[in-house]
């Protein structure tokens, strides 16, 4: 575990005695944590049947997504899931590293450019039967609305023949938005250390046999979309394209 970045190694998060930690981090601090700070209500848990491996694709508003997500699992898929997580955010300093592989099960992906070799180990990870949890936004939203997604996800799910799980969570950036949204709309909000979050799970969905990787894409960032505005009953959510300069 010398090393960092890219390099860092991951594999000890995933043998037994991390496991077993990790379940003890989640049964008796986490998972209370997180249902102290939100009256969390989840939905959609029956769409998570079967062996899987599941790629759960999600919005992105707040540091505390992650938590609230892996709260809503089933612990049988949650001890099973692995958390692509920000290299450039998490991987550079060997304590964060450490904190975000012990709780999270987290592996470095390179959110700045296509990089191979982050993209192979997750894949790796995939075909051996893990989960996995991405956001394919590249990081939490700046303004509130849902961002472009990138291609990584539809890749690995084409890749590895893996169901993608579109997830929406409602409203975490209010939970204590100065300290973990981006979104002004959150950072200038009220400092609510409670608040109704929803977490939803939609029906898996696959890439068709003669579906290109660029179409399925589209088609998860769509389905994203439209559970999000069934759950926010907002009907103009939509996704935030950069404009051309």
């Amino acid at each position: 575990m010398g090393e960092l970045g890219l390099d860092y190694s991951t594999a000890w998060g995933r043998r037994y005695r991390t496991r077993l930690a990790r379940e003890l981090i989640h049964r008796f601090f986490l998972g209370p944590y997180v249902r102290y700070m939100s009256t969390l209500e989840i939905r959609g848990v029956e769409n998570i049947a079967g062996s899987g491996p599941f790629i759960f694709v999600a919005n992105h508003t707040s540091n505390l997504d992650t938590p609230l997500i892996l709260s809503s699992l089933p612990a049988k898929v949650r001890r099973r899931t692995v958390v692509a997580a920000a290299m450039d955010s998490f991987f550079m300093d060997r304590r964060t590293a450490f904190k975000t592989v012990l709780v999270f099960n987290a592996i470095p992906i390179d959110r700045q450019r296509v990089n191979r070799r982050s993209a192979q180990q997750a894949l790796e990870l995939v075909e051996d039967g893990w989960h996995l949890l991405i956001y394919p936004e590249g990081g939490r939203t700046p303004d509130g609305s849902i961002q472009e997604f990138k291609g990584g996800a539809a890749y690995l799910a084409e890749r590895a023949g893996a169901s993608v799980v579109p997830t929406y969570i409602h409203e975490a950036g209010f939970l204590r938005g100065p300290k973990y949204a981006k979104a002004p709309r959150f950072v200038n909000a009220p400092n609510r250390r409670r608040h109704h979050v929803i977490v939803a799970f939609d029906a898996p969905i696959a890439c068709g046999a003669d579906e290109s990787i660029r179409r399925f894409g589209a088609r998860v960032e769509e389905a994203v979309v439209q559970l999000g505005q069934r759950i926010s009953g907002d009907p103009d959510l939509g996704i935030n394209r950069p404009t051309a300069s």
